[in-house]
This record gives structure tokens, sequence and C-alpha cells, in this order.
């Protein structure tokens, strides 16, 4: 009993100055509560634990749904054909340049996945730091397509590392397939519905709620997808994902304090023991292993380094003085790295040594690239006017 308390009271503290912290010293609150776990593991006040372990899950799983509401289908549906073009473009460099380098280095497959990630999530901390300006909103939309293909390949490369090339993963790529066809089927119809009767919107979410219907709506397709993706044997993640962007396509404009809400819900409490796991997962004593801090740094770099060549596309729309900030701000997809390398271990593709490595990387990622956007923007912000 006294373990289960030590946690609890730990998780507690973390989760509460965790954002204090992270006003202090200038990063984003996530990689304040993976630092705290693991300091929290190293001095026994975090062990493992199977009902920490199942909520962790949970909040993994919330986290999957907060990245799918950043996908409106709307907007996406409104890219032109030409910015649609050089993001599929752009993502398919990355994945080249992470292809060649993989095989040349001959360090693992799991890297040509691995290094390409791209998660818009830290893009709401910049926007809110920098503003609407002109390379976060490209970024922003670069970003949505680039999200949805990495969510694609985390699914595809979940059932392969769980089934290997066999019947079994081509069964469940089939059944992946379907899925999404189905899913642009009830789109198609859920969207038609809507047309000719809007009120369903006000019937599901009624404006003055005093019963937190939209949460409990939102709540209710969360576990729904799950469910689903859990019957057709599929990664449940990906259902989560699904569920957050219905929720988006659908209802923002409806109720557009609902991302919000549910993002506050989220990150308030569920997903912080998420990345507070993490933390605790990671032994400190590693760092000292032979190799390691040298290993996550080069990640690091290689995953900067294909970024910077891919927004190369952009200089026509940003100038050579700013193209490079929408590579930089891809350059931080903290939740899918940390993510993918957990089912990576997991199903053994990886070692210890690079799983260490990559929860290292994506904490490096993070203090690399916010202190390198912000001595940047100083470059590209616009000349004041000066007064007649």
């Amino acid at each position: 009993m006294g373990e289960e308390i030590l946690i609890i009271i730990s998780i507690s503290l973390i989760i509460f100055t965790s954002p204090l912290i992270s006003k202090v010293v200038k990063l984003p609150t996530i990689t304040i509560e993976i630092i705290l776990g693991a300091l929290a593991a190293y001095f026994a006040f975090i062990v493992e634990h199977s009902i920490l372990k199942l909520v962790a899950q949970l909040g993994f799983l919330y986290l999957m749904f907060l990245a799918g509401l950043e996908v409106d289908l709307k907007k996406i549906i409104n890219i032109s054909g030409n910015l649609l073009r050089k993001s599929i473009f752009y993502n398919v460099i990355l994945f080249s340049l992470a292809a060649i380098g993989s095989i040349y280095l001959e360090i693992g497959y799991i890297f040509i996945v691995i290094l390409p990630l791209i998660s818009i999530g830290l893009l709401a901390a910049l926007k809110k730091e920098y503003g609407d300006v002109e390379w976060i909103r490209l970024a922003i939309t670069v970003g949505l397509i680039g999200e949805i293909i990495s969510i694609f390949a985390l699914t595809t490369v979940t059932a392969a590392l769980e089934f290997g090339i066999n019947f079994d993963f081509y069964r469940t790529m089939t059944l992946f397939i379907l899925f999404l066809i189905f899913m642009v089927v009830i789109y198609k119809f859920f969207h038609n519905l809507i047309w000719w009767y809007p009120e369903i919107k006000a019937v599901l979410m009624p404006e003055n709620d005093h019963q937190e219907q939209d949460i409990r709506l939102s709540m209710g397709i969360f576990f729904l997808m799950i469910a689903v993706m859990m019957l057709l044997n599929l990664k449940v993640a990906f259902g989560a994902f699904i569920a957050g962007t219905f929720i988006t396509t659908f209802f923002e404009e409806h109720n557009k304090q609902l991302p919000h809400k549910l993002e506050h819900f989220g990150f308030g409490w569920l997903v912080p023991i998420f990345f507070i796991y993490v933390g605790s997962s990671f032994e400190l004593e590693s760092l000292f292993e032979d190799g390691l801090v040298v290993k996550a740094f080069l990640i690091t770099i290689a995953m900067i380094g294909i970024r910077f060549v891919a927004s190369l596309l952009f200089v026509k729309e940003m100038g050579w003085n700013k193209f490079y900030m929408v590579g930089l701000s891809h350059s931080m997809p903290i939740t899918l790295l940390i993510a993918v390398a957990t089912i990576a271990y997991n199903n053994h593709s990886i070692t210890q040594f690079y799983y260490y490595a990559f929860i290292l990387a994506a904490i490096m990622e993070v203090l690399i690239v916010m202190v390198a956007i912000r001595v940047l923007s100083n470059f590209i912000k616009p000349p004041a006017k000066v007064a007649k």
C-alpha cells in the first residue's frame, strides 16, 4: 500500500510543478515531465506498477486522440493542388533520405520509419509564442499531411513488427485499408446528413449545455473507435487518432471551444502520466553507458538534417531567409517518436540501448530546436516601420 501512495504523491507533485518549472526554464512541459519522471524513478519514488502502466497506456491513447484533433479533413481537402503536391513530395524526400541513410549505415529498417516522423503537437506552442506568422501557417499545413502519413506508417510498421511479413500481416493491412475506405464512406454520409439536417449538431452538442454533452460525446466516440480497432485486431492508437479527426472535422465549427476543452482535459492530468511513465522507464545510469549520448545526438542531427534538406522545397514560398523554419518546426515529433520507440522496444525490434537513445534524442530535439527557432526568429522579423 505504501508503494502505491508514494507513486500517487510523486505523480501529483510532478503534474503540478512541471508547468511552473517549464515557465522558468522556457522548455515544453512534456520535456520537464519526462525529466522529472526519470529523476523520480532514480530515487525510487516511482516504481514499476501494473495500474500505473495501464493509466499510462490510456494517457498515450488520449495523446493520439489529441493528435487527431489537430487534423481537420476539410482544411486538407481545401489545400491548393500545388501545396498538396509539395507536401507529399516533402514527405517522400524525408522517407527517401531516411532509407538511404539507414541502409548505408546498416542501422536497421526501423529507422526508415522513425527518422521522418512528423507530429505537429508542439507547433501549437510555437504558434502561441510567435503568433500566426507565415512560416508557422505553412508548417501546420504541411505537417497535417506529414502526421497522417506518419500515423499510416506507424500502423503498417506495428503490424509488420507484430506478425512479420506473412498472411497475418497482409490480413491486417487489408482490414486496415477496408477500415479507411469505410471511414471515407462514413465521412461522406455524415457530411451530407449534416448538410441536409444541420440541427443534428445542436442535438448532439446543445449550445446551452450544463451536462458537458460535448465531452461525453467525444469520449464516447474515442472509446468506440478503440473498441472497433480491438475488434479488427488493428492498432488501437490509430482508432484514437481517427476519433480525434472525426470530432474536429464535424464539430469544431459548431463548438469552437471543444478542442481546447479536450486538450485541457487531457494535458491537465491524463497525458502527463504517460510522459512521466516514459521518463520513469528511462534509467539515468544509462547516460554513462558508452556511446548512448553520442548516438542520441547523431539521431537528433539526422532528424533535423533531413528536414532541412526537404524544406528547400519551400524556398519559393518562404524565401531563403526562412524556408528552414518549416523543417525546424517539424523536428520535434516527441510524441510519435516516443510512441514508435516504445512499440519497437516492446516488440523486440530495437534494443534497450536504442530505446533510451530515442527517448534522449526526443528531449535533445526539443532543446536544440526551441533554442534555434528562438535565435533565428530574431533575424526574420519584419523591419519596424519608421515614422514619417
